[in-house]
Order: C-alpha cells, then structure tokens, then sequence
C-alpha cells in the first residue's frame, strides 16, 4: 500500500480533475467504457479537512488501510455525504471482522481460511453483507498478505460455500518491478476463476493496470499529495 503521507494537496478538486482525464484516456486507448472503472481515493492518514474536498467535488468512493482509523473520521463525514462509500483496502485481522463489517461498504483483504470464517459471522451479527476481493500474492511476497496463487481455487471453494459475496481478486505487485506482467496474470487469474472485478494499480501505475482489465483503481498520492516514510 501506499506509504505515510507527508504534504497534503490542497487542490483535491484539480488533482480529481486530472486522475479522471487519466482514466478517460486509458479507457478510450483499451476501449472501456469509464464507468466500468471506479476510483478509490486512498485516503488513509489523511484528516477529514483533507478529504472533503474530493468529496464536495462529488467524489464518493475512498480507501482506508486500517478499521481505527476509518472508524475515527468516516462516521462525521458521512453524516454530511451519506452516499459516500469507504473500501478497505489494508489487511484485516480476524478479531476485527465485525467493525469492519460494520462500517465499510467492500473490503479488498480477504486472503485467509480463518476471515472465511469470521465475515459470515460478522455479517449475520450486524445484519448486512459486505462484498469482498480476495486479495493475492501475485509476486510471492507473504509479507505484504495475500493467498498464494496455488492455493486460490480453494479459497475461492471455500468463501462460496460460506456464501460471501465475493467482488473479484486484488493484488499489489511488487515495488520498484515493471507491474504489466503481474496485472496481466491477475487477470488471467481472475477469468479462470469466473471472477468479474479486478482491483489493482495505484497513483504510479493505475493507466496501465486499467489497460490491463482492472475495474477498481486505488490512488492515493496523485489525489492526495506526494507521500514519504515507510
């Protein structure tokens, strides 16, 4: 995922503005319709005064890496913009199922037999369905999360049996390695597999992973300002 942010953009609406015009392109030069692609604004460690501009602009679909941290600042903000969807986008700890069924509205992270277990429960005790990607280790890097490309079939067995809706794959590929080969595996995988939606690509490569058959984009940075840290 994107790293901690450093220098907030004060222009949310001009930066929305140009990331839009990106995706326009990329679809008219993969001959896509726009609006099979969604923009998730990555709008982790970001304050709320941050993220109200892209929202005042009529932007409604963010990101958010971690269930405490959603949970401090979307609650407010949705009181103003009740259509606004908040994804998770971070990875999910089994003990946390229940919030973050609670407050988000698509979690990207599903990746492990022991959240298979946890959503159903999640989703019977707080009344209400919450579509999933499963998330997958597309350059076998257990550290970032994610179910090995070996194992996916039976995990996807295994979250239809429980009935969880499941949205597509997701994956992030590897740091500072050209990222078409992984997109195009994702979605080899994901045709495979019978799936409908792709989440994958962020600020630096998200033109190509929609040439490449993504439907969900996840930027931060080119929205938000220029990033720094770990």
């Amino acid at each position: 995922m994107e790293s901690a942010a450093t220098t907030p953009n004060p222009a949310g609406a001009d930066a929305l503005g140009a990331v839009q015009a990106n995706i326009a392109r990329a679809c008219k030069i993969a001959r896509r319709k726009e609006e099979d692609v969604t923009l998730i604004a990555v709008s982790k460690t970001h304050p709320p005064e941050t993220i109200e501009p892209l929202l005042a602009a009529g932007h409604r679909v963010f990101g958010e890496n971690r269930v405490q941290e959603a949970q401090g600042k979307w609650p407010a903000l949705r009181e103003r913009y009740p259509d606004a969807q908040v994804h998770l986008i971070g990875q999910l700890q089994s003990n946390k199922a229940e919030d973050a069924v609670q407050l988000f509205d698509c979690i990207h992270s599903l990746d492990r037999v022991s959240l298979v277990k946890a959503l159903p429960k999640a989703f019977d005790k707080v009344g209400r369905q919450v579509p999933c990607f499963l998330q997958v280790d597309i350059g076998n890097e257990p550290q970032k999360g994610g179910c090995p490309i070996p194992e996916l079939p039976a995990l996807i067995k295994a979250a239809r049996e429980r009935e969880i809706p499941l949205a597509g794959l997701m994956c992030l590929p590897p740091a500072e390695i050209e990222p078409a080969p992984f997109f195009a595996l994702l979605d080899k995988l994901s045709r495979n597999n019978g799936m409908d939606g792709i989440s994958m690509g962020m600020s630096g490569d998200y033109e190509t992973a929609i040439m490449l058959g993504a439907t969900h984009i996840r930027v931060g940075s080119a929205l938000f300002g220029e990033r720094g840290g770990a």
